[in-house]
């Protein structure tokens, strides 16, 4: 008898019915159960993609060329929603993010232009659903941030379809500065009018002013900071550091204002919020590292330019067509003596470093 699980059969015998949730079982018993030989075969429903180990001599750097085109992106996306169904809602809403909403309102009117910045990795994921309302007829300049955490393709695709949108796109990488001159340029010359404007009125030019708005931890500080070559604005690697809006001068003509990030006060699309969780663009508290890290490696492994092949190069522990959640148990046994919430940590961490190699999340939609 066998039971579905996130699109994979498995034998009854070995998995529990939730295995991203069970917590029952010590890591022993869990690795004991599903360590039989020979490996059991294991059939992706409805996919395009043989089982990961469809065959014993297999080249697991072979198993995933069905996932090369754009069609097997969605098909990827359904299996995120699937495996992201049974778990505990991720959601996070900070007290000092609604205090900011109503202000940044407010601050919008006084704005010639907005700049909102989104994570490379994951562009459709980190804007915020109510922004295009918010801006009305403003001119928008979209900054899509750590270029140089995803591939040249991943970043082509993106490049492609925004401009096919008429969308004004940058990407810039805000650690090193790379983009941010340009960013600037961008800026003050979708706003010459405000002075042509002012000047016919009789009045004297001002500086024009732009808003930097955006997800938590997106990197707008890191931008201006760079953008002013001193750091005016506190940044740091994780969500919620800015917590108050702050005007500040980029020499005599362009006023940028640094806003804290704004997320909705509740993220129905929770594979979006999966994924903000992996890229460490939400709270820490909001989800539960382990189910987390489970699901970036089921997403990892169907990657074409990551697969199986970049797990095991990195901790010598062969995925061999278990889930997600057990390959962190193993990872916890292998290298944290059991702590399996510090083998998830650990995923997470490489991920957001690279060492998987530098990859997006996701392409854009057809």
């Amino acid at each position: 008898m066998a039971v579905q699980l996130s699109g994979l059969w498995l034998p009854t015998t070995t998995i529990s019915p939730h295995p991203l949730r069970s917590r029952s079982k010590s890591l022993a018993t869990a690795l004991a159960s599903v360590s039989p030989s020979p490996i059991p075969s294991i059939q992706i429903v409805d996919g395009k993609v043989p089982g990961w180990y469809h065959d014993k001599n297999a080249n697991s750097s072979n198993t995933f060329e069905g996932y090369q085109g754009e069609s097997d992106w969605i098909d990827l996306d359904a299996e995120l929603y699937h495996w992201t169904k049974p778990l505990r809602p991720v959601q996070w809403y900070p007290g000092h993010i609604a205090k900011t909403e109503k202000k940044l309102k407010e601050q919008l009117k006084l704005m010639d232009v907005v700049i909102e910045v989104r994570d490379a990795r994951i562009p459709m994921s980190t804007t915020h659903p109510q922004m295009d309302s918010w801006l009305g007829n403003r001119k928008k300049i979209l900054v899509l941030n750590r270029e140089d955490m995803i591939s040249t393709a991943d970043r082509n695709a993106w490049a492609t379809y925004f401009a096919q949108q008429g969308v004004k796109v940058v990407f810039s990488n805000g650690q090193l500065g790379m983009g941010t001159m340009k960013l600037g340029r961008l800026a003050k010359s979708l706003a010459s009018g405000v002075n042509i404007k002012r000047r016919a009125k009789g009045l004297l030019p001002r500086a024009v002013r732009a808003g930097i708005v955006g997800y938590p931890n997106v990197g707008k500080s890191s931008l201006i900071n760079r953008l002013l070559k001193r750091r005016m604005c506190p940044a740091a690697p994780r969500p919620g550091v800015t917590r108050e809006l702050k005007w500040v001068r980029f020499g005599k003509d362009l006023e940028l204002l640094d806003s804290p990030g704004i997320i909705p006060m509740r993220i129905s699309d929770q594979t979006a919020a999966i994924k903000l969780a992996i890229c460490d663009d939400i709270g820490e508290r909001s989800y539960d590292v382990v189910d987390v890290a489970a699901i970036l490696v089921q997403m990892l492994t169907r990657l074409p330019t990551i697969g199986p092949k970049a797990l095991y190069n990195r901790y010598k522990i062969d995925v061999d067509g278990l889930c997600g959640k057990i390959f962190v148990e193993k990872i916890a046994l292998q290298l944290f003596n059991g702590d399996i919430n510090q083998a998830a940590f650990r995923v997470l961490s490489d991920f957001r470093k690279g060492k998987f190699g530098w990859v997006a999340l996701e392409r854009p939609p057809r």
